[in-house]
């Protein structure tokens, strides 16, 4: 589990990865380890190349850090219901105070004061005795293939440049260059009550005003503070765990594109799903197959306008490929870049390799279908009418499953082996045209009602006789098989099946004797991805668990078992994609969207089973 109180590490070392934390304004995100430093920030978009990157490389990636000397102690937190970062230090001769964040501004208010693209303001206040702050400002453009050198450009602090990018670092600790070494370097002791800003701000081309520091940067603090505070107070609901929901809604919400809408699997790549196995993915790009569960989260907790804005981002971009569908696209809506290993980076705790952009792009997934054509379902079924592109959308990506679902596919778990016939991908076909079918019978969308209906029969039919194994009582992974995986305890969180029954009673109880270790789960049996390591268990997987359990009536031990869950959480409640079963440290893409999503989505199961959620019933429902 997480300690309370974090070590900080020395600058040629990894961090845990549950060290981290992320601040952020939906345009794109820094991790700021406990010990105050910044290493990884992307500029000027997530998946774009690195400007730090020291938690792929503590030597070469660069970072921006700002920490008292000799630390004995640190402990963070997030101020209030938002996602502005303190980190508080203690040193054998004071504490010190240090709060990060990225100003909050509307796009008007930007444009009209000719703001930095980009902006973070770090603050740090001495709070007790004195102690001797030291800054650390070294970027390193393009994944750390360029060494910008900083100019000084009077009270306009000192400029690194690359090419049409321009970084500016200002601040009220004394610093400048040191001979033969990189970057910026600064010392200064601080008493009791003393304070210093320092400001980090990017462009491209374009100039812009760079707001000033002391008491400008105090009110744009405030300004922030209340922006985010605002935002969490939109949300609905009340039920149990409600401080770590919050949580969890305003990661998803730091993992938002905001001028496009998408939302992002994680702001970082490479963070090995098992230390140096070679399990590193790039997730810096928006998977179809989330969006369902990110739109069913943001709707429960009351945020219909960020489900309306991604669901828009969703129809539009697929108009690219329709009425095909691409397994993710980057956040603009264009296709994600192919695989490319950075040979120069050691790679998080020298887990090699690095790598920028994904090999699944072209893969054929199946639920991808089913988990668009839902998320659309989540928030059309309050509708009064749809968009004639809405309909023309929904209707052509129905046609496509009705000729398309006989086909193998890779499957949710994007394994680079052949083609299967892999039961879930067939269960989300039947999803989508279930859900179509459940509009158009509600008038709000016109399908072939027959030629639907047939192939949704036709479905059914062929998952329970080939994806249903009777002899081990369970839905299996692929037709056929004898092998079950995580995935299978979707089936009820998409209305396919009732949890209480009997078959997927089984097919839990398998799961957890195959792939659990206590509450947490394996997403399936090693080996079954054909890369020889291990890897950590996937933390989804246990929320999945975990709704079934309340869906299926077992309420106090459905609460228990997120309570242990929730511990796997780091001090200020973030989770990674995975978990490392025996220490429970974390592992893999950090913060991880999808989560986050099961912290929020089983909170929800568990308060709407107890009648606490205040959940609207559709026009669907109204119908039907």
């Amino acid at each position: 589990m997480m300690a309370n109180d974090p070590e900080p590490a020395g600058n040629n070392s990894s961090l845990p990865i549950q060290d981290y934390a992320i601040i952020g304004n939906s345009r794109s995100a820094a991790l700021i380890g406990s010990n105050g430093s910044m290493d990884w920030l992307c500029l000027p978009r997530f998946d774009s190349a690195s400007i730090f990157a020291a938690i792929l490389d503590p030597v070469r990636g660069g970072r921006f850090q700002i920490c008292p000397r000799q630390v004995r102690r640190v402990r963070r937190r997030y101020v209030g219901e938002t996602v502005v970062l303190e980190t508080r230090f203690e040193t054998d001769t004071g504490e010190a105070l240090l709060t990060d964040f990225v100003p909050v501004a509307a796009e008007p208010e930007k444009r009209h004061n000719l703001w930095p693209e980009y902006e973070i303001i770090r603050h740090i206040e001495c709070t007790r005795g004195e102690v001797e702050i030291e800054l650390l400002c070294d970027p390193r453009f393009d994944y750390a293939r360029q060494i910008p050198q900083p100019r000084e450009h009077g009270r306009c602090g000192w400029v690194f440049e690359a090419g049409r990018q321009s970084l500016i670092i200002r601040s009220e600790i004394a610093h400048g260059v040191r001979q033969n070494e990189p970057g910026l370097f600064g010392r200064e002791r601080l008493r009791q009550g003393e304070v210093r800003f320092s400001a980090l701000a990017y462009n491209r081309e374009a100039p812009s005003v760079l707001p000033p520091l002391g008491k400008t940067a105090a009110a744009r603090l405030a300004a922030t503070l209340e922006w985010w505070e605002r935002w969490s107070k939109r949300c609905r609901y009340k039920g149990p765990f409600r401080e770590q929901v919050i949580r969890s809604a305003l990661t998803l919400k730091l993992m938002v594109f905001a001028p496009s809408g998408a939302v992002v699997a994680a702001p970082t790549t490479s963070l090995p799903e098992w230390i140096g196995a070679g399990r590193n993915w790039d997730y810096r790009y928006c998977w179809l197959r989330d969006a369902s569960m990110t739109i069913r989260a943001m709707i429960d907790l009351g945020y219909e306008e960020d489900a309306d804005a991604f669901l828009s981002w969703l129809l539009h971009t697929t108009r690219l490929t329709w009425p095909k569908l691409r397994v993710m696209y980057d956040v603009y809506g264009r296709k994600v870049p192919d695989e490319e290993d950075l040979d120069h980076l050691s790679g998080y705790s020298n887990s090699k390799p690095v790598r920028v952009g994904n090999g699944a792009r072209d893969q054929l997934q199946l639920d991808t279908y089913g988990a668009l054509i839902h998320a659309a379902f989540r928030i059309l079924q309050h509708a009064e009418s749809l968009d004639h592109d809405t309909a023309r959308a929904l209707l052509g990506f129905g046609e496509t499953v009705c000729r398309c679902w006989t086909e193998p596919d890779r499957g949710i778990w994007e394994l680079r082996g052949g083609n299967r016939h892999n039961t879930l991908s067939k269960v989300m076909c039947w999803v989508a045209l279930d859900h179509l079918l459940a509009l158009d019978k509600c008038g709000l969308l016109s399908v072939p009602r027959e030629r639907f209906e047939r192939n949704r029969s036709e479905l059914k039919q062929v998952i329970e006789s080939q994806g249903f194994n009777r002899e081990l009582g369970a839905y299996v992974s692929e037709f056929g098989g004898r092998e079950v995986d995580a995935s299978l305890l979707l089936l009820p969180l998409y209305s396919y099946i009732e949890a209480a029954n009997p078959r997927m009673i089984g097919t839990r109880r398998l799961i957890q004797e195959r792939l659990g270790n206590g509450v947490l789960l394996r997403r399936y049996p090693e080996g079954s991805d054909g890369l020889p390591s291990s890897e950590g268990a996937f933390g989804i997987c246990s929320f999945w668990a975990i709704e079934n359990q309340a869906r299926g009536g077992d309420l106090e031990g459905a609460e228990e078992n997120l309570a242990r869950m929730l511990r796997y959480g780091n001090d200020v409640g973030l989770f990674a994609e995975e978990i490392e079963p025996e220490t429970g440290a974390a592992l893999g893409n950090f913060p991880q969207a999808y989560t986050h999503v099961g912290v929020i989505n089983v909170a929800y199961a568990i308060a709407a089973a107890k009648g606490e959620s205040g959940e609207r019933r559709s026009k669907v429902e109204k119908k039907s």
